[in-house]
């Protein structure tokens, strides 16, 4: 029985999980979404606190300069398929989960400038720099369009030469102006070198040219003032130290902030602190006239490898090369195929199930040589089709043909937002 104003009648209520009639129902679903996107499209121009802490001090080298002075950092405007989904979500009362992909995008994360047929370079830069400056917020611009990128895999694409790539970054800095900014250079760009694939010839000569491109991108950029710019480091469980730092030191690393570790990927935060721990030492040696090749790597004991640096390393640790790392997607780490695994290559990589957001973007890390943690990587963005050694069309271990690389990924974009470590808030 239920109690109407006052009076007691034997009428049935009506079951909790019956709908509500359909007129008020969609009047409620048009405004939750609504709501919904626009609070999205808000945080897309309003910004939203993302670090906090003060800058890191001068760097070890001449023409490093500063770290970055932040306080929060830049929430550029969702990929369209986030927004999509949202709408979707709410469609389906799913209020929870399309609250945490709202969380998600609206997290400050990457710009990728691609050099994508259609865009003007320029202007594109222009315009993150200036609504960046709008929120009175730090952007990170990824900038990823080098000739040969991604050894022709999944995100294959770049500039078409040495040339073309030049003027390209000549724009880049045109478009960024006098403002402050983070710059990504090139991910994979040293960690997946032309002759890493068997793309080169004998006498390695796309390869000479990657650090001859590098190293142009790393002149002009990182001679602006409120500028920083990180090159590319690989990850924790790819390179040994000795030779990421030799690539390091041939891309003229000394004269920009510094590197960052992990993007797009997801090795976890302890194995990226030791790594980058490690390569850094190892840098200072080669800076006193070490050898790299005499340095520890990451799979020396812990120990073992600390006792080397404090014997070998005269400079003090606050001199040494500092970092940045991508967590935005590490928060479960990496993940590892099954044992029974029916495809000869597991592509760990790419769009991993059950994988978690990381830690949210700052500059309070707790380790004087990590400038930031970064979203690097647009979290619910694919990594490609991930056909792990088949034929296709389908990513054999989710059993889904996905999204090509960079396309929104329904599916990993609410694993990540679920399993998120932290819980998203």
């Amino acid at each position: 029985m239920r109690r109407t104003r006052g009076r007691t009648t034997t009428e049935p209520t009506r079951p909790t999980d019956r709908p509500a009639p359909r007129r008020r129902g969609l009047r409620t679903l048009t405004a939750l979404v609504a709501a919904g996107t626009a609070l999205v499209l808000a945080a897309g121009t309003a910004g939203a606190a993302g670090a906090h802490g003060p800058g890191k001090g001068p760097g070890p080298n001449p023409g490093k300069g500063k770290g970055p002075s932040v306080t929060r950092f830049h929430v550029p405007p969702p990929n369209p398929g986030a927004l999509t989904q949202i709408k979707d979500l709410v469609r389906a009362g799913k209020l929870r989960d399309a609250d945490l992909i709202r969380r998600m995008i609206t997290t400050p994360q990457a710009v990728w400038l691609t050099g994508q047929e259609g865009h003007d370079v320029r202007a594109d830069a222009r315009r993150t720099v200036t609504d960046a400056k709008r929120q009175k917020a730090m952007p990170v611009l990824s900038l990823y369009n080098v000739p040969g990128r991604d050894c022709a895999q999944y995100s294959a694409g770049g500039a078409s030469d040495t040339a073309e790539y030049i003027e390209w970054i000549d724009d880049v800095a045109k478009g960024i102006g006098p403002h402050p900014a983070i710059v990504i250079l090139e991910p994979d760009s040293l960690a997946l070198m032309p002759n890493d694939c068997g793309q080169d010839d004998e006498e390695e000569t796309l390869t000479a040219a990657r650090f001859t491109e590098i190293r142009y991108a790393v002149d002009v950029l990182a001679a602006k003032p409120k500028v920083n710019v990180y090159l590319d480091a690989g990850h924790s469980d790819w390179h040994r130290v000795d030779s990421i730092v030799s690539r390091l030191i041939e891309a003229d690393v000394a004269s920009a902030r510094g590197y960052y570790l992990n993007p797009s990927n997801y090795q976890t935060d302890e194995s990226l602190a030791r790594y980058g721990n490690l390569i850094s030492g190892c840098l200072a040696y080669a800076a006193e006239g070490g050898d790299p090749a005499d340095c520890p790597n990451q799979w020396w004991d812990p120990q073992e490898a600390l006792d080397w640096l404090d014997e070998h390393v005269t400079t003090d640790r606050a001199e040494w090369t500092p970092y940045v790392t991508d967590t935005s997607r590490n928060g479960r780490g990496p993940w590892t195929a099954p044992e029974d695994a029916a495809y000869p290559d597991p592509q760990t990589w790419c769009n991993p199930p059950d994988r978690g957001l990381g830690q949210r973007p700052t500059t309070n890390t707790g380790d004087p040589l990590i400038d930031a943690h970064l979203w690097i990587k647009i979290p619910g963005e694919s990594d490609g089709e991930c056909l792990r050694g088949t034929d296709g069309p389908q990513d054999p271990e989710r059993g889904v043909v996905a999204p090509r690389a960079g396309q929104w990924f329904p599916q990993q974009a609410l694993e990540l937002a679920r399993l998120a470590q932290p819980a998203l808030r």
